[in-house]
């Protein structure tokens, strides 16, 4: 008994010392000036960013993820590996990754060419950082916080002046001396490290200069956040490759146009045909529907089980803290009624057209007062943010949460709400759990913490995996 008590306390403290993110194990991450850092390149998508998180869970054990809640597109989502010092800041529109952020140079050592640089037994100083990375032009001092910042097409390396030096340089101004050494010998030692996309010839680096970092152009042809015009009561319209997909399409025509699903869902009940007057179906009747998933066009498309014909659109705004977060890609919604002129004719029409930008207030303002919202929950232990509202309309429902900013988008011949499908990229459970290192409490939790580095209330998602 005592042995195995032993064993027992043992793993509890292994697994509380894993989840407390204290194995800082040093890695190493080729650094690409302009492109990214390790398996992280700048203009992917978050969930781009998370399938590489999954892949590398010994690596990426502890994981953080901050956004405003109180308005999601307001600042950057980041994505943090407080073990590894370094964050990943990904544009909240489009949910691309515009920057890369070294923030603890002692906690990561990287690699450019054959060369190592920072983590704990190479010092990134401005000496070895000039050895490394060869001349340059004169870099910007910030006399406010009393930074020197060396730049570099797509990279730039922040080094911390001491007081008695600061008058050596200018705020705002390009010194003509780079800080090499000090008077008495010593030279400064990074304590930021940026990455960035190099194309539109920014300069970027901390403070105001963090937010010249701009999301890489996408590449031609490609279909991400592809305007997608959807018509109540008509059906979806894709802008770039010219499908259209009406209300009572087939599975077959959905084939022919959006190609194969990535996944199938059977829909066991429908739990909310108890609310529709018009459904001649008896109310204990077991649903036959079934949704077809395109998690990578952020979209499900729900076929009636008897006539095997469209009944209904979802459309995911993949914003953080709900349940479905990072299951799908954003779908770049353009939501209008039959009396709105076509939106790709420009002009006006878009101030009466919806989109996933649209907060509540403009949807009222759009379409009228939807009356009292239904109440969805899944209980804390599935969804630590809590309950979330659907507003139904004539041909549409919408999801929102507590900030009131569009969730998800339920299109329908027939408001008839029902739970669509998901599959998140880490689940929760005993091998994985949701961690909020603040309180040290394994399970799901929420915490909201004040970042010194936005100055706003954000919340924190630390997702931790118990090996």
């Amino acid at each position: 008994m005592q042995q195995r008590s032993a064993s027992s306390a043992a793993a509890t403290a292994a697994t509380r010392k894993r989840c407390e993110g204290t194995a800082m194990g040093s890695i190493t991450l080729d650094l690409r000036p302009g492109l990214g850092i390790g398996p992280f390149t700048l203009g992917m998508s978050m969930r781009e960013a998370f399938s590489q998180i999954e892949h590398q869970p010994n690596i990426y054990d502890v994981v953080h993820v901050k956004y405003l809640d109180e308005e999601p597109l307001k600042l950057d989502t980041v994505i943090c590996f407080p073990d590894h010092g370094f964050h990943l800041r990904f544009d909240s529109w489009s949910q691309r990754l515009r920057l890369i952020e070294v923030y603890d140079v002692k906690r990561l050592q990287m690699r450019y060419a054959t060369s190592l640089i920072g983590g704990p037994s190479s010092l990134a100083t401005f000496v070895a950082v000039y050895a490394l990375f060869g001349p340059t032009f004169p870099g910007i001092y910030d006399k406010e916080r009393a930074i020197y910042t060396l730049l570099y097409p797509g990279l730039s390396f922040a080094f911390p002046i001491p007081s008695q030096y600061t008058s050596c340089f200018h705020d705002g101004e390009v010194s003509a001396e780079l800080p090499l050494e000090f008077p008495d010998g010593t030279t400064p030692v990074t304590c930021r490290v940026s990455v960035y996309d190099s194309s539109s010839d920014n300069k970027v680096g901390i403070g105001s200069l963090m937010d010249k970092a701009s999301v890489p152009p996408l590449p031609a042809g490609s279909l991400y956040m592809e305007e997608v015009h959807a018509k109540l009561g008509e059906g979806l319209q894709f802008t770039i490759g010219g499908q259209h997909i009406p209300f009572g399409a087939s599975p077959q025509d959905v084939w022919t146009e959006l190609g194969r699903p990535c996944g199938i869902h059977q829909k066991q009940v429908d739990q909310m045909v108890i609310h529709s007057a018009s459904d001649p179906r008896p109310k204990t009747t077991l649903c036959g529907d079934y949704f077809y998933n395109y998690f990578s066009r952020g979209l499900d498309i729900l076929f009636d089980g008897q006539t095997h014909r469209i009944k209904k659109f979802v459309l995911h705004t993949n914003f953080p803290g709900h349940s479905d977060f990072n299951s799908y890609i954003k779908c770049n919604f353009v939501i209008y009624d039959t009396n709105t002129e076509d939106p790709t004719q420009g002009g006006n029409c878009l101030k009466s057209c919806i989109m996933p930008s649209t907060k509540w207030e403009q949807v009222k303002e759009i379409l009228g007062d939807g009356g009292r919202a239904a109440i969805q929950t899944q209980g804390s232990m599935n969804n630590p943010f809590g309950s979330t509202f659907v507003y139904g309309y004539q041909n549409v429902a919408f999801e929102t949460g507590d900030n009131r900013g569009s969730y998800d988008l339920l299109g329908y011949e027939e408001w008839v709400y029902s739970n669509c499908y998901s599959i998140p990229v880490i689940r929760s459970g005993y091998n994985n759990c949701l961690f909020i290192s603040v309180t040290r409490k394994v399970g799901f939790v929420q915490e909201r913490i004040f970042n010194t580095e936005d100055l706003c209330t954000v919340k924190v998602l630390s997702y931790v995996y118990n090996l």
